[in-house]
């Protein structure tokens, strides 16, 4: 039984990888609009047509359209307020050993720190 069937598929078998050996020359993608009719392909040439209505013909693509959705970063501000703060070391009234007059900025930084300890404690509700 077994013998018969593979006599029967053996024709087949060897014709395929002939047949499938030659790829076409070209392919080529197309989108049409409305009732545009898809064009023909000429010779071994390919043509795949995609159908889209036509009140799409002029339109920007839906992939550009949409805006992108938020990463979950952080927002322009708080990206402003970083860079804000690191370059805040090189400019003089920083407290840094980096950058001209990095040293006159010690006190204002001690004293920003002492109102922000106090702050902290006042809302705590400590004396």
């Amino acid at each position: 039984m077994r013998s018969l069937a593979l006599a029967a598929l053996l024709p087949v078998l060897i014709a395929a990888p002939a047949a499938w050996a030659q790829p076409p020359e070209r392919i080529t993608n197309l989108l049409v609009y409305g009732d545009d009719p898809c064009p023909q392909g000429e010779g071994d040439e390919i043509v795949v047509c995609a159908r889209r209505p036509e009140s799409e013909r002029y339109r920007i693509p839906k992939k550009l359209r949409e805006k992108p959705e938020p990463a979950g970063g952080p927002g322009w501000g708080s990206q402003v307020a970083t860079m804000e703060q690191v370059q805040r070391q090189t400019l003089p009234g920083s407290c840094s050993a980096i950058g001209s007059n990095g040293f006159t900025g010690c006190t204002a930084k001690m004293l920003e720190q002492w109102f922000a300890e106090r702050r902290m404690q006042e809302s705590r509700g400590e004396p």
